[in-house]
């Protein structure tokens, strides 16, 4: 099967660049990957794949064999793209690699195929919007496509201060994130009399010690910033009475995350209005940390070491960044899930505007994601 994988892989080499190229130049911001829905929809008819379309969000997910002959397993990739500042240019921009992640999804599974593959099982071909809104993932579920899932397989390219070009990880222990957005409400008056007004920049800089003086267990990996601020008008004469603000919370494990929060809430509030300010905290968006799946894991470790030999297997990053894959296995305690992390030689790091990586990781994803779904199909549930 291995050889099989790696001379379609490297007979099709272009194709699969090519369509990384299209993906990349066709971006899409979360919830309105209509085209690249269509694009995808297509490539699936093109080697006779079923697949579903949805009313309430813009995902696809395609359906290869039989329940009746082994284990359901997916394999998924995400298709939003951020927007983004680039070169001067406001635009949807795949800074985050999903571009690539759908390229290696698609065409692991187009290798299968046209191998003659036959599934040993009933495989999913999940491609999820709106990873980047920490709600996309939740769509698919409320879909009912992950609830028989026995496995399910994803990917993420990784950035060069985490791994090189060339290796690759059977897991992304991602921590848990919250992005909250708040608001302050005073009261305006002219700048020579303060009294009379409630001035929400005195609660903005008064949330912000706050926040930055909030004492977290030395021991646990967490962190509180606040990342955007706004207030005022442009007459400096006027005691404002309208702000926003809006705060990056991260920690490794979920229930660190809880204990943060619940600082994070208290804390906001009791400054914020100190001067008799309102101050409302809500939460944007939210991800959980990876849960460990031993299982599949050492079956991803086979299929990573068959294709790029035992210097090529690393360790699990443990990583501050989130993703909303995990929600899956959170929903389902029961389901095997993992997110193998591929080396690519990304710089200068995830979501600059200006990401690159080396193509030919491309190459290696498609062979350790192919190689890694026909031996989770072998297993016996």
């Amino acid at each position: 099967m291995k050889d099989n994988i790696n001379r379609w892989v490297t007979q099709h080499e272009e194709t699969i660049k090519s369509t990384y190229h299209y993906l990349h130049t066709n971006a899409e911001v979360s919830w309105k990957e209509v085209e690249t829905t269509k694009f995808l929809c297509s490539k699936l008819e093109e080697i006779g794949i079923p697949y579903e379309t949805f009313d309430h969000h813009t995902g696809v997910v395609g359906y290869w064999g039989s329940k009746e002959e082994g284990p359901i397993a997916g394999i998924r990739a995400d298709m939003d793209a951020l927007w983004q500042l680039v070169d001067g240019k406001w635009q949807a921009n795949h800074s985050c690699g999903h571009d690539g992640h759908m390229t290696t999804v698609l065409h692991a599974i187009t290798c299968l195929k046209e191998i003659g593959y036959q599934p040993k099982g009933l495989i999913k071909i999940i491609f999820q919007p709106a990873e980047e809104s920490g709600k996309g993932a939740k769509a698919v579920i409320e879909s009912g496509v992950i609830a028989d899932l026995d496995y399910l397989l994803g990917l993420h390219v990784r950035p060069i201060q985490e791994m090189p070009f060339g290796v690759a990880s059977p897991a992304i222990y991602h921590g848990a994130t919250t992005l909250l957005k708040g608001e302050v409400k005073g009261v305006q008056a002219h700048g020579s009399r303060p009294n009379l007004g409630i001035n929400v920049v005195d609660s903005l800089g008064a949330i912000i010690q706050a926040v930055n003086s909030i004492k977290l267990d030395p021991t646990q990996s967490a962190s509180v910033k606040l990342t955007m601020v706004r207030a005022g008008g442009d007459n400096l004469n006027i005691i404002p009475d309208y702000a926003e603000f809006g705060l990056d919370v991260r920690a490794a494990q979920n229930d660190v995350m809880a204990e943060v929060l619940e600082k994070v809430h208290h804390a906001v509030k009791a400054a914020g209005s100190f001067n008799h300010a309102e101050v409302q905290l809500e939460p944007q968006a939210s991800m959980v940390a990876a849960e460990t799946s031993p299982e599949l894991e050492e079956i991803v470790k086979e299929a990573i070491v068959e294709v790029l030999g035992e210097e090529g297997l690393v360790p699990a990053p443990e990583t501050p960044g989130g993703e909303d894959f995990h929600f899956y296995k959170m929903t389902y305690p029961n389901l095997q899930a993992t997110m193998v992390g591929l080396g690519t030689g990304l710089s200068p790091g995830l979501h600059h505007p200006t990401m690159s990586f080396n193509l030919d990781a491309l190459l290696n994803g498609v062979k350790i994601m192919s190689l890694a779904l026909v031996k989770v199909l072998e297993q016996k549930v």
